[in-house]
């Protein structure tokens, strides 16, 4: 059972129809979501015993939400309240973690579809939000199960409805009560639960997304959240429980295809395993399936579309006390650029974003650690955030998390290390692996001149182009991408094998192709890759392995 603790009333709070759920009102909401999670997502983890118990529905749903109050955050202050409503309910889908957190996804989506239309919401529109959202959420999962987070989702919108005459804030308060009461009884609704003697893992989540709500329309804000361990009168599942059963593998992605090819889709995964959920809609879908042919489901989506930022993670993996845990661990990289942001999350990483030229805050990289689990690697990824990378991770260890950082001074030897990255390795050869790799990646830039300087091999002035090879000044010339060549036959001068060029925003056209040509007449042995950065500042990034 999960309970809100005491509710202490805030001086001025609002008790009538006066309150409105603006955008204001949807970005405190989420933000104080996202917040509360983060303080019970180790009590709601520990719930965590179906589907499968993975010990990670308190985190997921920390993360999905804190992906919607990110996108409310980062909205302009005269966003209205349709467009912040769309901004939380896009990032939710993009930013879902695990089968809990795309169906919060869709609970958003749900209440974004009324209450993002409606001129001035009130009691009846907040409890009409909730009924869609429960109906939204139970369409998306392809066999529903109650004792869930659905059955949660059931109770709170006609509970919302039956209190709908006694104003916003009376219906608020009654949909979380009534989603309380649902969770207490999610302990009889599933064995599996009965067993552990817990209520279910997501159900609690939804409580504490419902009570922030509340607090938010009311004005009045719990003292704390308590999530106890197992229901009262029930014990712990016997010494001798025959251990996990079922698929061995999470499969989640984003998936790029047309409405018509999802139903295959569907057909498809389904037969391949349970805890099918697939949401999205106008070509842009979130999959999440648990199989144990983890390759046949990425082939399916392949059928389907183009599928990105896949995450394969295996279930039955066990820690050293004997109880179950992801084999899977984080990787945290830090970039200012959307085309490299891009590349991390497509490999697996969850992205820190920085302003160009500056360094992420202390305290969103540190939180970005704390959220993302107990192992977790950090890549900088620049010279400049190292140092606070490793300030971030030692906030953050405090936690109990075991955090590396590794030395990654450039985003190519961010990458490198990414591509060695085993999250079924122990933790320390993991952090080894990635660490050879991105030290045995030398990198190199260009960049335009700003002002007259003195350099290492002469006086540059505003326009010229710089080729620098790990952060000294090799070359200075007029044409990007004659400085380029140099730059790169200098690199390859004591061998290589791998060559990455990332072309950024504003380099030349055809810059990518002249090298790769380049690159065939002058070293013909070695493997080029080429990607798009979008970074502003440097026109090309230079990777040699």
């Amino acid at each position: 059972m999960l309970r809100s603790g005491v509710w202490r009333p805030v001086p001025g709070a609002l008790q009538d129809n006066a309150m409105v759920l603006d955008a204001v009102a949807v970005r405190r909401w989420c933000r104080l979501a996202a917040d509360a999670l983060g303080r019970t997502r180790g009590e709601i983890d520990a719930l965590n015993v179906f589907p499968v118990p993975d010990r990670d529905t308190g985190t997921n749903l920390h993360l999905t939400v804190l992906a919607a109050a990110d996108a409310a955050d980062a909205l302009p202050s005269g966003a209205g309240t349709a467009e912040t409503w769309r901004a939380v309910s896009q990032a939710a889908l993009l930013g879902a973690r695990g089968n809990s957190g795309v169906i919060l996804s869709q609970v958003l989506r749900g209440m974004a579809e009324v209450l993002g239309a409606a001129a001035r919401p009130d009691g009846e529109a907040l409890a009409e939000a909730l009924r869609h959202a429960s109906v939204v959420a139970r369409t998306a999962v392809e066999h529903p199960v109650d004792g869930t987070i659905l059955s949660v989702l059931d109770e709170a919108a006609p509970a919302g409805s039956s209190a709908s005459g006694a104003g916003f804030a009376g219906t608020a308060r009654a949909a979380a009560d009534g989603a309380r009461r649902a969770l207490r009884r999610t302990t009889g609704q599933l064995d599996v639960l009965a067993r552990s003697g817990v209520v279910d893992a997501g159900a609690a989540g939804m409580c504490v997304v419902l009570d922030a709500l509340a607090a938010v329309i009311t004005d009045e804000y719990p003292e704390h959240y308590e999530v106890p361990a197992r229901t009262a009168g029930t014990a712990p599942a016997p010494a001798d429980d025959p251990g996990p059963e079922g698929p061995g593998y999470e499969v989640m992605y984003l998936l790029d295809a047309p409405d018509a090819a999802v139903h295959r889709l569907r057909e498809t995964l389904d037969g391949l395993g349970d805890s099918l959920v697939v949401v999205g809609g106008d070509g842009l879908w979130n999959v999440h399936v648990h199989v144990d042919d983890a390759g046949a489901a990425i082939e399916a989506g392949m059928a389907a579309g183009r599928p990105h930022r896949l995450r394969v993670t295996y279930l039955h993996a066990v820690t050293g006390d004997g109880h179950p845990a992801h084999a899977g661990r984080a990787v945290i990289a830090v970039t200012a650029a959307d085309g490299l942001a891009a590349l991390f999350e497509e490999a697996g990483a969850r992205v820190v974003r920085r302003e160009p030229g500056a360094v992420p805050p202390l305290a969103v990289l540190a939180e970005a650690i704390l959220a993302a689990g107990d192992e977790v690697v950090v890549l900088p990824n620049e010279p400049e955030v190292l140092a606070l990378a490793e300030a971030a991770a030692e906030r953050a260890r405090d936690g109990g998390a075991r955090i590396a950082v590794v030395p990654a001074k450039a985003s190519v030897q961010g990458l490198a290390a990414l591509a060695v990255h085993d999250p079924l390795r122990r933790f320390g050869d993991d952090v080894i692996a990635m660490t050879r790799a991105a030290g045995a990646t030398r990198f190199g830039h260009l960049e335009v001149a700003a002002q007259e300087a003195v350099t290492s091999v002469g006086l540059c002035r505003p326009g010229d182009v710089l080729g620098l090879i790990e952060g000294d000044v090799a070359t200075i010339g007029g044409d990007v991408a004659q400085v380029a060549r140099h730059v790169l036959d200098r690199m390859l001068s004591g061998g290589g094998e791998l060559v990455t060029l990332v072309a950024g925003r504003y380099a030349p056209p055809g810059l990518a192709e002249a090298l790769e040509e380049h690159l065939r007449g002058a070293h013909p042995d070695v493997e080029v890759g080429v990607y798009d950065g979008a970074q502003h500042r440097y026109p090309l990034l230079i990777g040699v392995e």
